[in-house]
């Protein structure tokens, strides 16, 4: 028993390099559409002037939520980073992020109301978002890079994989909550699959799939953070930088960026959705 082995390692390898030979058109052309929308919004949010998009943040931040104290602090938390000379290296983690968390809810969301309509879809993807959910974050860079090299398209890739299942699995968990007896009454109307799915379902849902519109945004701000390691750059490059040259300060600075970033997103996706569900 000590000399047998399961090839699972091996197994895994052959797999993806067989992907790799045979999906690199695919790959390449994603990868050229990916770095020029990233490098199209970058440079966008860039030309605009700093404390214009400061301005410009708090009015939307005080649309959505309705709270001073929340438009306050996130004006204080901008002009801190503004200060902390961070501001490229947090646009360009903001880039990363929207991109990855657009890429992700639109995978996800579709993906988790199949599940909640299909029982058997149900059944297969459940499983696989367990997996996914349990695996180290470092482990989606291994197939990120022989797929895309060292890059952002890299970072992008695996952090949609990342962020991923927080939205498919609250989206099925919001739709199948819905009482049975709403359900048996849009039937007993003649509402047709569709019908109840846009009056009702999505209507109903709609919280619950805020909340994993907002873990997704938070997993995809980590994991943008942590897949620095293959070029993502941003935030997390800095961090990087800092860790590999020893400057404890300047790492300190960019995690305290980083948490700006993370908590102003946290706390306008959470106003937001509990407007939505007192509406």
């Amino acid at each position: 028993m000590k000399d047998f082995r399961l090839p699972v390692g091996e197994f895994i390898e052959s797999g993806i390099d067989f992907l790799v030979e045979h999906l690199s058109f695919i790959t390449k052309a994603s990868a050229d559409i990916v770095e020029t929308v990233l490098g199209a919004m970058e440079s966008g949010l860039l030309l605009v002037p700093i404390p214009v998009f400061i301005v410009l943040t708090a009015a939307g931040v005080w649309f959505l939520t309705r709270d001073r104290r929340l438009t306050f602090g996130s004006v204080l938390g901008l002009v801190l980073i503004w200060n902390m000379g961070l501001w490229a290296a947090t646009v360009s983690t903001l880039a990363l992020v929207l991109v990855s968390t657009l890429c992700a809810i639109a995978l996800g969301v579709p993906l988790g109301i199949l599940s909640a309509i299909n029982s058997r879809m149900y059944q297969a993807v459940m499983p696989g978002l367990d997996v996914m959910q349990t695996m180290p974050a470092f482990v989606y860079l291994i197939p990120a890079i022989p797929f895309f090299g060292l890059g952002k398209t890299a970072a992008i890739f695996s952090t949609v994989v990342f962020s991923m299942p927080p939205a498919i699995r609250f989206t099925c968990l919001g739709i199948r909550q819905i009482p049975a007896e709403l359900v048996e009454c849009t039937t007993a109307f003649g509402a047709t699959r569709m019908q109840r799915l846009m009056k009702l379902d999505l209507p109903l849902a709609a919280p619950t799939i805020m909340a994993g519109v907002n873990q997704t945004v938070m997993l995809a701000l980590s994991m943008v953070v942590i897949a620095s390691m293959i070029g993502a750059k941003g935030l997390g490059g800095e961090v990087w930088k800092a860790i590999q040259r020893l400057q404890m300060g300047r790492g300190f600075e960019a995690g305290i960026a980083i948490v700006i970033v993370a908590m102003i997103l946290d706390r306008v996706l959470q106003k937001f959705g509990t407007r939505k569900d007192t509406q």
